[in-house]
This record gives C-alpha cells, structure tokens and sequence, in this order.
C-alpha cells in the first residue's frame, strides 16, 4: 500500500533512483503548488492594510481668497482632522460658478450675491452660507492724475477718471470684482471703452501688478491689495463707500443633480468655515503684519454669538 508525504503525494516504497527523483521533483512542485493559495492571501492581507489614499474635495473659489493667503491659513487644520486633500481651483466668481454649474467641483467660495442667488435659484447650489467679508478699495497711482484722493462716493470717482481719460486697468474676467466694478460704471451713467481702459482677464494679484507697472487706476479687494502692498506703488484712493462692501458667501453643488458630489464632507468643510473658532481665527487674519484684517467674520453662527454676548 502507497505511503503519502505531507503534500499528500503517494509515494511507493522501494521506488528506482530515477524515479525517486522524479518523485522528489513532483513533491516539491506539490508543495508550490499548496503554498500559492496561502501566498495569494497574505497579499491580499497586506493590500487591505495598506493605508487608504485620503478623499479628495474640489473646492472652486474666487482669486482673491487664495491671494490674499487666507485658504492657506484656514484649510490645513480641515485637511488634517479629516483627512482630506482639497483641490483648490481658483477662478474669477463668475468661473466658479460655472464650474459649480457643471458639477466639476464639490462646493464654492465666491462672492458676486446677485449671481450666487441666481445659482441657487436654477437649482445649482444648496447648502448657501455666509462666510465672512471686507470691502473693495479704489486704488491710484501716486500722482493721481484724476484727482480722485478723499472722495467719498465711488461712483463719482470712476466718472472723473473716465472723463479725465486716466488709464484704468479692469480684472475683465467676470469675478466679483469685475461684477463690482461693472456696477459702479453703470451708477455713474457710463460704459468704459478706448484705449485709457485695458480688460485683461487676469486674477486679482496679477491684475494689481499689471496696473502698477503702467500707473493706473484700479478696483481691488482689501485683503489681496494688503498682500500685495509691500510690492505695489498704487494707493488707496477711495474707501468706505456702502457700495463698497464684498461678502463672501459659500456654496455646496446640488448632490441631486450631480450625485458624484461629495456633499456630506462638502457640508463638513463649510460647517468648519462658518463655526466660531474659525471665524474667530480669521477675524485677526492678517492683523500682525499689515496692522488690519484682511478679512472680517459674518457666519450666522458667529452674528449669533455676538449678539448674544454684547458684541464683546
């Protein structure tokens, strides 16, 4: 009767040289054989405990809130207590919009409210928070040829730069600056055009250096002229007019209309942005270096906690 080795292999005694070493050829090709199921599972066991790449989320935001350095300042402590990476796309709000418009992005950071209604309107956006703020600030070359300094209505001082034919560099691009811009013109009766007015499609940092380099007037957000302002000769001209005020609003794409959306973290992140730490932290975002905010908080959660405690 056939003997079996561990492999199981029946090996008949007293067997010839050669056939013992075709049998001990056959044994071990039995015991590969046997092993590679057990190799097969460790990899698979290795594999599953291999860490998991970290989730990704699209954020589609104006230029001026990447800038002026205040994503970089807000995101990473998100970033890290969830794990995520967010993509950052910085557009003009009216290409943000558009992004959002084809669910090429999770949530946006943008700030033209007349637009972001409209998005929210047709059925684009949910989830549509307030953020924070500052304001637009009509910047001049030192000279200033227009004679715009001190002026109080900012309307008025975009007349007078037109009519004096000063240059005017405009960001062009449909952002909220732009949008801003296109607003004053249409109060003070006039739509710019010749050679004194150059539209260049561009974000608002390099837009702020193409107007230094030429000496021309220019519309710009606070907190990304103070960025910039070791770099620029430009100056403030005009400030503090109500029609200056830039609110920042923050939206998630609607998941029922683009179900790839990752809306739960998306809500996560928004919720984090509008929360009282956070609004907190920024409310003193560039205070140490430039000796203002560059940006100021006005979440629902943060006017809550104001009203609630006296505005201390």
């Amino acid at each position: 009767m056939a003997r079996l080795d561990p492999s199981g292999v029946a090996i008949r005694p007293y067997a010839s040289g050669p056939q013992r070493m075709r049998h001990r050829a056959f044994r071990s090709l039995a015991r590969r054989c046997a092993a590679a199921p057990c190799a097969i599972l460790a990899l698979a066991g290795l594999a599953a405990c291999a860490p998991s790449p970290p989730a990704t989320l699209t954020l589609a935001t104006t230029t001026s809130t990447a800038d002026s350095g205040l994503l970089d300042f807000l995101l990473p402590p998100f970033e890290r207590d969830h794990k995520v990476t967010i993509q950052v796309v910085a557009a003009g709000t009216g290409q943000a919009l558009e992004i959002g418009k084809r669910g090429d992005a999770d949530l946006l950071i943008v700030h033209a409210p007349s637009q972001e209604e409209r998005f929210v309107a047709e059925g684009h956006g949910v989830y549509y928070k307030a953020l924070w703020h500052n304001d637009f600030v009509l910047l001049a070359p030192g000279e200033d040829p227009a004679g715009i300094r001190g002026l109080a209505d900012a309307s008025a001082a975009m007349r007078q730069i037109a009519t004096r034919r000063a240059a005017f560099v405009s960001r062009g691009d449909n952002s909220g600056t732009h949008q801003k811009e296109k607003e004053l013109w249409a109060a003070a009766g006039l739509r710019p055009d010749g050679p004194w007015y150059l539209s260049v499609g561009q974000g608002m940092g390099e837009t702020l250096l193409l107007a230094d380099e030429k000496g021309a007037y220019l519309l710009a957000d606070r907190g990304t002229f103070l960025k910039f302002r070791a770099r620029l000769r430009l100056e403030v001209a005009v400030e503090g007019d109500l029609r200056l005020q830039n609110p920042y609003h923050a939206l998630v794409v609607n998941p029922e209309r683009y179900p790839h959306v990752k809306y739960e973290l998306a809500v996560k992140l928004v919720d984090y942005l509008t929360s009282e730490p956070t609004q907190r932290a920024l409310s003193g975002f560039g205070a140490a270096e430039f000796g203002q905010a560059q940006f100021h908080p006005s979440s629902e959660e943060w006017r809550a906690l104001q009203a609630a405690s006296g505005g201390r």
